[in-house]
């Protein structure tokens, strides 16, 4: 098998700028204004949101380098990475297009083909048509897509509408970040990642939209901490995290121990360490756990989904305690 994952400096989401530098770099940027704007730059959201007569309609982007050497594989993760900032909105996505860099005088086009397929069955299990696309002559391996989405304004998910005293829930367990790396340093196949990396956030969604709840976005790049560090900015309200409900592929923690953290996992938890409190036992390797760059990670949703753990609740104040 050809190793997608030794043709990137990076994999997945671990990839991304990191938080601080991206944000000092767009920090004078504005956009447009528009009384039809009702999610834009103003607080990093998981997508933007535009009123279009009585639907929100829903508009991401998301690309990254192979997370794993399986070409089929990193299409699956990719595309359903890209949906599922449809679905930290509280929406359901109608339509997408291919984002691909291909270094074509380096990697046979038919991989390429596995991976645009791989894309197409996830944007299937999705009922997203993927129609058309913009492909580069690029050094490095890159795939993703450009999704649209539509909403119902009065039910839109978004990271600037959490309260104080409200569960904090978790759809998928942290570790994928662990395990890509480990799998690009040692080729070590761990299905339990793919497993979890492909599946939707689609129904964790829908549960959400329908049981009233206002407040989410998905975990990726920028790990747990990071994530919830921006939604508790941005609504001005604290969290307190419990390490030990937090869920956790177990393959992770072994990954964790024999030392595979990514850079961009040490970077978010830089990021964030300012604005972090902890008890006396919660230790260095917890804290990264937390910061780990997930790739196509789960829902964290302010309120309570049944059948997904509760990891802490939200807080008057701010800052964020780990106990």
């Amino acid at each position: 098998m050809t190793r997608l994952t030794g043709y990137a400096h990076g994999g997945g989401c671990a990839c991304k700028i990191p938080p601080g530098e991206l944000e000092d770099a767009v920090r004078g940027l504005v956009g447009q204004p528009s009384d039809d704007v009702l999610v834009g730059l103003d607080d990093g959201d998981d997508a933007a949101a535009v009123l279009v007569g009585e639907l929100a309609v829903l508009s991401t982007a998301d690309f990254f380098t192979p997370v794993v050497d399986d070409a089929y594989d990193w299409g699956r993760i990719a595309a359903a990475n890209a949906l599922s900032d449809i679905y930290a909105m509280g929406g359901r996505p109608v339509i997408a297009i291919n984002l691909v860099g291909w270094p074509r005088d380096v990697l046979p086009m038919e991989l390429m083909t596995e991976v645009l397929r791989g894309g197409l069955a996830v944007a299937a299990e999705a009922g997203c048509p993927v129609i058309g696309g913009h492909s580069i002559d690029d050094p490095e391996p890159k795939y993703g897509m450009a999704v649209t989405g539509v909403a119902d304004p009065a039910q839109l998910l978004r990271n600037d509408a959490a309260e104080p005293d409200l569960p904090l829930t978790l759809t998928k367990p942290l570790g994928t970040g662990l395990l890509n790396n480990r799998h690009k340093q040692t080729g070590e196949i761990f299905d339990e990642a793919v497993a979890t990396m492909t599946r939707l956030n689609r129904d964790a969604a829908a549960a959400a939209t329908e049981a009233g709840l206002r407040a989410a976005t998905d975990v990726t790049g920028f790990g747990l901490l990071g994530h919830l560090h921006k939604m508790c900015r941005a609504s001005e309200v604290g969290a307190v995290i419990d390490r030990g409900a937090v869920p956790v592929l177990e393959a992770a923690r072994v990954a964790l121990k024999d030392g595979f953290v990514s850079g961009g996992s040490r970077r978010n938890l830089d990021w964030v360490r300012p604005h972090l409190t902890h008890s006396s036992d919660v230790t260095e390797d917890d804290l990264l756990l937390l910061a780990d760059a997930q790739t196509s990670g789960g829902l964290l949703v302010v309120g309570e989904l049944p059948g997904h753990p509760v990891i802490g609740h939200t807080v008057a104040g701010r800052g964020i305690q780990i106990r």
